[in-house]
């Protein structure tokens, strides 16, 4: 058993407009449709799990019935935080998931994942317990300077990083036992911390899967038309 445990309880002030930003629709459809829809036809996905904002999940469940969304098992309500949002995602499981069931974590705007990406976050996460999207670090990395900050005498080879993103897949019993630790202990909760920031201030050790450059987060309005170009260009592959 797979479960995908879809994050879109943020209301995207960034993208200055009106509506949540996984609410705009894009070629008449909702970007939060185009997540779905990519675990929707994953073979490997058994059933998901959306965490939405609560004033809005009428409309997703609405959105979620008009596309023929039948995995979609359950809404729950997000959090103050992107952190709180996932533990209620988290949460709404117990008792319901095997101890060895394999979850993926997702951002709601990422529509562009790629089958074969989310395919080996599983793999990853079935042969060590955890697996995390990642990618080459393709730029140089300067350190500033702390007496001047317009200056700098120290680089981060790029050899030693990698950019992490989602998905993100763990069994369920550490993400339940390392969620209930974290906000027990208040460790890994704050600011911008996720799932694989905290399980490493948690102390686990993490294992990298596949990424994609297209995994593009859709977070300005430049993101937004990133994301229609990448549509028109793949629509006779891809997009059904």
């Amino acid at each position: 058993m797979t479960t995908a445990i879809i994050i879109a309880g943020g209301s995207g002030s960034r993208m200055g407009q009106e509506i949540p930003k996984q609410f705009i629709n894009v070629y008449d459809k909702p970007v939060l449709i185009y997540t779905l829809e990519s675990f929707e036809r994953h073979l490997e996905i058994d059933r998901i799990v959306l965490v939405c904002i609560e004033s809005w999940m009428a409309v997703a469940e609405a959105y979620a019935r008009q596309f023929d969304i039948t995995k979609l098992e359950a809404i729950v309500p997000g959090g103050n935080s992107g952190q709180e949002s996932i533990r209620n995602g988290v949460e709404a499981l117990d008792g319901k998931a095997a101890d060895d069931e394999i979850v993926v974590i997702h951002d709601g705007i990422r529509p562009l994942v790629d089958s074969s990406v989310l395919s080996d976050v599983i793999r990853v996460a079935r042969k060590h317990g955890n697996g995390v999207t990642s990618m080459p670090y393709n730029e140089q990395i300067f350190v500033v300077s702390e007496d001047d900050d317009s200056t700098t005498t120290r680089f981060i080879p790029r050899e030693t990083l990698r950019r992490v993103s989602t998905p993100q897949a763990y069994r369920f019993d550490l993400l339940l036992r390392s969620y209930r630790r974290a906000f027990a202990e208040n460790i890994g909760i704050a600011g911008s911390h996720y799932t694989n920031t905290m399980m490493v201030e948690l102390g686990e050790r993490l294992h990298f899967a596949a990424g994609s450059d297209k995994n593009i987060k859709l977070t300005t309005k430049d993101d937004l038309e990133l994301f229609k170009a990448y549509l028109a260009a793949d629509e006779d592959t891809w997009l059904k």
